[in-house]
């Protein structure tokens, strides 16, 4: 399998709530919509909470602002992705999923890549 993981950080005017909303209730169906199009085999959304608890462990360890989110995808394989990525309806699919990100992501700020898993437990 084939992930990938995107760190997201919402735009600016967007309150972490409103973001949170946008991307669970208008985000995630337009990428169901896509799913065969782009072949993703998986779709999990991470949301942050933001509580005491969260400000206390990111002290701890002089760590960075956190992310509003995490998105996880997978596929099949590396062949899958691809495949999707290089014909008509996945290049068109990826675009309009590109086009709404930019309407509560901020794209610059938001780190992403592929990957592979290894289950330690």
């Amino acid at each position: 399998m084939i992930k990938l993981t995107f760190c997201l950080h919402r735009l600016p005017h967007l309150s972490r709530s409103a973001f949170q909303t946008y991307w669970r209730e208008q985000h995630a169906p337009l990428v169901e919509s896509h799913r065969s199009a782009l072949r993703i085999r998986r779709y999990v959304q991470s949301h942050a909470l933001s509580d005491a608890l969260n400000d206390a462990v990111r002290a701890g360890r002089s760590a960075p602002e956190m992310y509003d989110g995490v998105a996880l995808l997978w596929w099949e394989s590396l062949a899958e992705l691809e495949a999707a990525m290089t014909s008509p309806e996945g290049s068109m699919a990826g675009a309009a999923l590109l086009a709404d990100e930019r309407k509560f992501i901020d794209l610059p700020r938001s780190p992403l890549w592929f990957g592979h898993d290894h289950e330690i437990f």
